[in-house]
C-alpha cells in the first residue's frame, strides 16, 4: 500500500511537469541556432543548425533557412551537411536537402557567413521539411503578447563586437577657453610717511593771512584823514 502511494505521487509529479511544460509552449522539437564566434561583425563565422526530428513515421529530407536583414544568400557559403546534401538559394535565404535521414535523427547543417551584422540577435526562421511530405514551421517571434511561442523562431544571440576603427577617433578633451578679465584698476593708498600730503592745507593758510593782510591795509588807508 505503501508502495502504490509513492509510485502514484511519483506519477503525478511527472504528469505536473508535462502539463506545465506544455502551458508554456516549450517544445521537445525544435531548431538550434549557434555561431562560432558569436561575435556580433565576425567574419568567417561558422553558424549550424541543428533541427531536431519530431515526425514517428518519416525522416527529415529537407531544411529551408529564411537569413534575417544584414545576410544575403551571396553572403554565405556551405560548410557541412548531411552526406549529399546541397546548399540552393531561395528568395529568401537557402535550402539544403537530400536524401531523407532515418527517422528520428537530427538534421545537423552550418554554414559560413562572410561578415554577421553588427547587432545583438538574429533570427532565422526555418522550415524542416520530412520525406513524408510534413513540415515543422519555426518562424514565430517572441513578442510581449506572445512570449512563448508555440512553434518559435532560432534566435543567435550575438555578444558586442569591437569598436570599428573606421570610424571617428576617440574625442579630444574638450578646453575650455577662458578670457582673463581685465584687472580693475584701484586708488593706491595714500602714503602715511610723507608731509606732502597735508601741503594745500599751508596753501590756503597763507591764502588767508595774505587776504587778512591785505585787508586791513586796505581799511587803515580808507581811514586815514
Amino acid at each position: 500500500m505503501q508502495g502504490w502511494r509513492v509510485t502514484s505521487r511519483l506519477a503525478a509529479a511527472v504528469l505536473g511537469v508535462v502539463a506545465a511544460l506544455a502551458w508554456s509552449g516549450i517544445g521537445f522539437a525544435h531548431v538550434d541556432v549557434e555561431a562560432n564566434p558569436d561575435i556580433a561583425g565576425s567574419t568567417d563565422a561558422v553558424v549550424t543548425f541543428t533541427a531536431e526530428a519530431e515526425s514517428t513515421s518519416a525522416g527529415i529530407s529537407a531544411v529551408e533557412v529564411a537569413l534575417p536583414a544584414g545576410i544575403t544568400a551571396q553572403d554565405i557559403a556551405l560548410n557541412k551537411a548531411p552526406a549529399g546534401w546541397t546548399l540552393a538559394t531561395t528568395a529568401n535565404g537557402y535550402r539544403v536537402s537530400g536524401a531523407a535521414l532515418p527517422q528520428g535523427e537530427e538534421a545537423q547543417h552550418s554554414i559560413i557567413v562572410t561578415r554577421l551584422p553588427n547587432v545583438n540577435e538574429l533570427v532565422f526562421k526555418t522550415l524542416v521539411t520530412y520525406s513524408n511530405g510534413d513540415v515543422d514551421r519555426w518562424i514565430e517571434e517572441k513578442s510581449t503578447a506572445n512570449p512563448n511561442p508555440e512553434n518559435p523562431a532560432p534566435v543567435l544571440t550575438l555578444k558586442p563586437g569591437p569598436s570599428d576603427d573606421s570610424g571617428p577617433g576617440p574625442s579630444s578633451p574638450v578646453t575650455t577657453s577662458v578670457t582673463p578679465s581685465s584687472p580693475t584698476t584701484t586708488p593706491a593708498a595714500a602714503p602715511t610717511d610723507g608731509g606732502s600730503d597735508y601741503s594745500w592745507m599751508w596753501w590756503v593758510a597763507g591764502a588767508l593771512v595774505l587776504g587778512a593782510v591785505v585787508g586791513y591795509l586796505a581799511r587803515r588807508r580808507s581811514s586815514a584823514p
